[in-house]
């Protein structure tokens, strides 16, 4: 449960600068570039390149057919400023506390006063519609997938549920969001979600578990601050580094399970696989022992190789 600080420490910012300092209010300009930054457009990536890689399993083809073309549109647009919008403001919203004890979030918009908790929560209300609307233009499906997602994130930042707060689900919320259930998204757009491989599934889970633990490493001494109990604030960052390194074994293992099980991947892609997964193991390790986004960043575009090669594999077979 989270240790809400004074009532004068909860007060809303003062517009146009850090908390307690008077300025100017900001202008449209400003406005419009915070609810940008709100959004996290670095983070947008991670939806598209696990739908792409779904939708590239159903398919067997690079590229949407033009058909497919408006559900792509819509699904582009969901998957990356709306979703991440609406899953934002509402965790901005109940992570000011921590976030005004964070040196990483200095420059949030709430934290700067330049967007007000009622700015956010308005946003919020509004992103999440907007999610919903449009993701009905890529189907039934990837709607139902969509407001599942717009729950988990208000369970996760909001309470009561809070389940930032609950170690081990917090770790579990992220792997099912990111894991598993982008990469169905993308697979949705052209056939059914029952059809979606099991084994990759699960590895889906096993890999964004991994990548996830890492950065509640970062922000440890503020969620400690804010009585925000982490995986890393209940575990120790040393305990989630070394939990985190022993999801990215097993996952290297499944993931070299799942392309020998397939013919198509098994052979001359079987020998790069085979070859990458020690870099993959060691590029985890050095990473996380001082993890930033930067450096987890790094290790998805590392397991971007051997996944594409995989990807490359299913197509021209």
């Amino acid at each position: 449960m989270t240790l809400h600080p004074p009532a004068t420490d909860r007060s809303a910012p003062t517009a146009g600068g850090p908390a307690g300092r008077p300025g100017a209010p900001p202008g449209p300009a400003a406005r419009a570039g915070a609810l940008l930054r709100l959004t996290r457009p670095w983070f947008w990536p991670l939806g598209w390149a696990a739908a792409w890689f779904g939708s590239v399993l159903a398919t067997r083809s690079w590229l949407p057919s033009p058909a497919a073309a408006p559900r792509t549109v819509a699904a582009l647009l969901v998957l990356g400023p709306l979703v991440w919008g609406a899953v934002l403001a509402v965790n901005d919203l109940h992570d000011l506390p921590s976030d005004r004890r964070n040196p990483r979030k200095a420059t949030a918009p709430l934290v700067t006063g330049v967007l007000t908790e009622a700015d956010l929560a308005a946003w919020h209300r509004r992103f999440a519609v907007a999610a919903v609307s449009v993701a009905l233009v890529a189907g039934p499906a990837f709607a139902a997938g969509t407001a599942v997602v717009l729950l988990l994130g208000w369970l996760y930042s909001a309470p009561p549920a809070r389940l930032k707060g609950r170690p081990g689900v917090d770790v579990a919320v992220n792997a099912v969001v990111v894991g598993v259930l982008a990469p169905v998204a993308g697979w949705s757009l052209h056939r059914p979600v029952g059809d979606y491989p099991l084994v990759l599934a699960v590895l889906g889970l096993l890999l964004a578990a991994a990548l996830y633990l890492p950065t509640t490493v970062l922000d440890v001494a503020a969620d400690t601050g804010a009585g925000v109990t982490t995986a890393a604030v209940r575990w120790t960052p040393r305990r989630c580094r070394r939990l985190g390194l022993g999801l990215w074994v097993v996952a290297t293992v499944v993931w070299l399970v799942t392309c020998h099980l397939d013919p198509m991947v098994r052979g001359e892609s079987w020998a790069v696989q085979v070859a990458l997964a020690p870099v993959l193991m060691v590029a985890y390790a050095v990473a996380t022992r001082r993890p930033t986004i930067g450096r987890m960043a790094a290790v998805c575009l590392v397991f971007a190789v051997p996944g594409i090669d995989f990807l490359r594999a299913c197509v021209s077979g």
